[in-house]
C-alpha cells in the first residue's frame, strides 16, 4: 500500500512536469516571453506599407532583439501605419536620429523592424516617434514589376 501510494506521487510529479514543459514550449514557439512586460520604453513609427508586421513581431538591432512591436494602428489623417514598439530597459541610448525599417527574416520567414542607429548625442525617449523610416518590401509586386519590365522589353 504504501510503495502504491508512493508510486502514485511520482506519476503525479512526472505529469505536472510534462504539462510545465509544454506549455513552456508553447510559450517559446508562439513568441510570448511573459504576460505583461512593462519595463523599458515605449516609441513608435509611421510606414507607409508594414506588410505583414504583426504586434509582438521582434525589433532588432544588428540581428539582436532588443524589443517587441506592442501595437499597429492606422492613422486616417496621414493614411500610414503607426507602429509602437517597447524597447527593453536596458537600450535606453539610442539616438534620436535611429532609422527603423521593416525586414524580413529570411525570403519567406516573419517580418520585424529592424532598426539602425544614427548619430546624434541625444537619445530616443518614452513616446518618441523615430522619423526616418523604411516600409516593407512586397514580394509579390517586386515580382509583378520585374515581369512588366520584362515584358515591355521583349516588345520592342
Amino acid at each position: 500500500m504504501r510503495q502504491s501510494r508512493a508510486i502514485e506521487i511520482w506519476v503525479g510529479v512526472f505529469v505536472a512536469l510534462g504539462f510545465s514543459a509544454l506549455l513552456m514550449l508553447a510559450m517559446k514557439v508562439s513568441n510570448i516571453t511573459s504576460y505583461v512586460d512593462n519595463k523599458g520604453y515605449e516609441i513608435s513609427a509611421a510606414f507607409e506599407n508594414i506588410g505583414g508586421l504583426t504586434v509582438r513581431a521582434p525589433v532588432r538591432i544588428a540581428g539582436v532583439r532588443i524589443g517587441r512591436v506592442s501595437d499597429i494602428r492606422f492613422d486616417s489623417d496621414t493614411f500610414q501605419a503607426i507602429v509602437s514598439m517597447r524597447i527593453d530597459a536596458r537600450y535606453n541610448r539610442l539616438p534620436r536620429d535611429t532609422s527603423a525599417s521593416i525586414l524580413t527574416d529570411g525570403l519567406l520567414g516573419e517580418n520585424y523592424i529592424g532598426l539602425e542607429p544614427g548619430g546624434d548625442e541625444e537619445s530616443l525617449k518614452e513616446g518618441d516617434r523615430i522619423e526616418i523610416t523604411q516600409s516593407a518590401l512586397v514580394l509579390e509586386k517586386l515580382i509583378g514589376q520585374f515581369l512588366f519590365s520584362r515584358s515591355q522589353g521583349s516588345d520592342k
